[in-house]
């Protein structure tokens, strides 16, 4: 069954990682936010890409989440050292990405076949592909005006109440070729359990991509989202925050309101249930299980749920 998985952060990697665990070599793709995407020290970093690439490739920190596993900071201490900001940290591997990256960019290189080269490199049997090859970037609103993203997610904690979301480019930005193709040939799509507003609405903020999804969907090709929301608490991240402060519930019934015409199905966690039966009210198919994944084992339990419910098992 060839998937394709909207995803971005540590949630959306981990499901990735059990999809990759159930479905045959090269029968997934992830389309990946770039609207947390940043310019630092002259380099491009692509902080959700890079998570799906290291959780694919087995490399990823299994503490945080993200970055490297056994990670070191030279390069950062001696930024530091020379006076530069360091609020958004480094490490030396992951620096190695972000140099590589961007003298290939600079060469001339378009951002797809780019991110796929670093991907082959790694040894990844399936894809991960940028939502776009031009530039998206999510600004929040809060009461002190407009922020970069990762000012507000990194440099200030996630502190401040966001009040507002834009996605900067996104109007003006095409989508690639890879991205439409794999769109059309799949067969079932997931919406991984990722931050609604700043992780998938940038994906779908690219035009073309909504509307590849409802055309494929009205082909008969199911689509499944995964709630990123366990008894009314985000497990990583600012969701529910951002869910309240935004005007939405933040429950898996507020997300699954999001998600209205767009999927097919909805999966929520056993701490939930008691919310399935407004979920289907919906017009969205139910399935309730344990969607915490805290281990390898977890993500692909929660991978066959949702792939089962996918195929109308």
């Amino acid at each position: 069954m060839r998937i394709v998985a909207l995803a971005g952060g540590v949630g959306g990697a981990k499901l990735a990682h059990g999809l990759q665990q159930v479905l045959p070599p090269g029968d997934l793709t992830v389309i990946v936010n770039t609207g947390d995407d940043l310019e630092l020290h002259g380099l491009l970093v692509m902080p959700d890409h890079d998570t799906v690439l290291y959780t694919l490739a087995g490399l990823a920190d299994p503490v945080q989440g993200w970055g490297l596993a056994g990670e070191t900071y030279a390069a950062t201490a001696m930024l530091e050292r020379y006076g530069q900001p360091t609020w958004f940290r480094l490490g030396d591997g992951d620096l190695a990405t972000h140099v590589v990256r961007t003298a290939r960019l600079r060469a001339g290189e378009r951002l797809t076949p780019v991110c796929l080269g670093l991907q082959a490199a790694l040894g990844l049997a399936g894809r991960v592909l940028p939502m776009s090859d031009d530039t998206v970037r999510t600004r929040v609103r809060t009461d002190d005006g407009w922020l970069d993203f990762q000012d507000y997610f990194v440099r200030l904690h996630q502190a401040p109440e966001v009040r507002e979301v834009r996605f900067d480019g996104a109007v003006a930005a095409s989508t690639s070729p890879e991205v439409l193709g794999a769109i059309g040939a799949a067969e079932g799509i997931v919406i991984a359990p990722s931050n609604p507003i700043v992780s998938i609405e940038p994906i779908l903020a690219v035009p073309g991509i909504r509307e590849a999804l409802h055309r494929v969907r009205q082909q008969g090709v199911p689509v499944v989202a995964v709630s990123p929301i366990v008894g009314g608490r985000a497990l990583k991240g600012p969701a529910d925050r951002m869910l309240r402060s935004l005007g939405s519930e933040a429950s898996a019934l507020g997300v699954a309101r999001r998600y209205v015409g767009l999927a097919d199905g909805f999966v929520i966690d056993e701490a939930d249930r008691d919310l399935g039966p407004s979920i289907s009210a919906l017009g969205l198919r139910v399935r309730v299980t344990d969607t915490v994944m805290v281990d390898d084992a977890a993500r692909a339990r929660l991978a066959r749920t949702t792939l089962d419910l996918a195929r109308g098992r």
